[in-house]
């Protein structure tokens, strides 16, 4: 690697999350399912929101980039952690170092400020019920969404931009198994002061400004349904605020751990470790809390799985342990749905 001038690094080399040969084989496999489970449940996610139309409402449209938002993010990184898990070397080029920084930061600022959209959006559902529809009209959730976008990656260009200025002249090994901007600071050769006082600043504001935002949102939600007499309706409130207020705590918790505790309290391998909690398993354990949670995404995977169907479900009522029971015209189709029971239980009744 040549001295001098951060224009003249080429080509990071990333650690990685392990050096034990005898166990990369094992971690791939396991990020790899991790990765397909994320895949699949948040495009999934996506799809049912998009077909459905009776979740064509505001929480659900913000629940969807929230899908978007786990997918572009995690893609941005898993893809080539398994790639340098089985190849020899484990390079990145100076600009695909660049771009995959950018994007994760980008996408990941954007999921905290629509966390803090999606906080304000249950306020208003639950302490305004009758002007819901009203105050959350479709101007204004795309005023909040566009909103979140542009404070995202706007955030991250600032990051990228002032680390990728800096000087590398002392390694281009980076202990780590991604680009991130404190393993980057970490080797670089020149003073890291001005770019520590942005990420810290950044960090504060945006933890305080957001987490003030669903702290207060909360406060008044909880105020609310204390009020409700019915403790069917207080359960079915917490329900709707539960699976939200999961993810927060998930992403907030990592986030917080991982930027705001004091570099000398930090260590490599907690770092990977924190890391990949909030850039993998999180995106892939939240399409699961919305939608184990929700009976609204449960109707909504029934009748989408009864029109993907290749044979009519009959009708609840119907006893599928007797034939005779259904009508003549799908007599044939009993032992089809005999064999799909089981999977049609599960969604039925979950």
């Amino acid at each position: 690697m040549a001295e001098g001038n951060s224009t003249t690094v080429t080509e990071f080399f990333l650690l990685g999350l392990c050096d034990r040969p005898e166990l990369k084989g094992i971690l791939f496999v396991v990020f790899l399912a991790m990765y397909l489970l994320t895949v699949i449940g948040n495009l999934g996610m996506i799809t049912l929101i998009r077909v459905d139309q009776r979740l064509h409402t505001p929480m659900y449209f913000f629940l969807s980039h929230l899908a978007f938002l786990d997918f572009s993010y995690s893609s941005s990184i898993s893809p080539k952690t398994m790639i340098n898990l089985l190849a020899e070397s484990k390079g990145i080029s100076f600009a695909g170092c660049a771009a995959q920084m950018y994007s994760f930061i980008a996408f990941g600022t954007t999921e905290c400020f629509l966390l803090a959209v999606m906080a304000y959006d249950r306020y208003v559902a639950i302490c305004n019920p009758l002007l819901y529809t009203v105050i959350m009209s479709r101007r204004l959730c795309l005023q909040l969404l566009i909103g979140s976008y542009i404070c995202g990656f706007v955030i991250s260009m600032i990051h990228t931009s002032s680390t990728f200025q800096l000087s590398f002249c002392h390694s281009n090994v980076i202990d780590h198994f991604f680009c991130d901007v404190i393993p980057l600071l970490n080797i670089s050769c020149t003073d890291t002061k001005v770019n520590e006082i942005i990420l810290f600043t950044f960090c504060i504001f945006n933890g305080i400004f957001i987490t003030l935002e669903i702290c207060i949102s909360y406060i008044y939600i909880v105020s609310a349904i204390l009020k409700i007499r019915s403790s069917e309706g207080r359960s079915k409130a917490f329900s709707t605020c539960a699976s939200h207020l999961t993810v927060v705590v998930m992403f907030f918790g990592t986030a917080v751990f991982m930027y705001m505790r004091p570099s000398s309290n930090s260590s490599p391998d907690e770092d990977r470790v924190v890391s990949v909690f909030y850039t993998v398993v999180n995106p892939m354990l939240n399409p699961l809390i919305y939608s184990l949670r929700n009976k609204e995404v449960k109707d909504a995977l029934r009748r989408l799985f009864s029109k993907l169907s290749f044979f009519p479900f009959p009708p609840y009522s119907w006893s599928p342990q007797n034939p005779k029971t259904l009508p003549k015209s799908q007599e044939i189709n009993f032992c089809y749905f005999q064999n799909f029971r089981s999977v049609w239980g599960y969604f039925r009744y979950a």
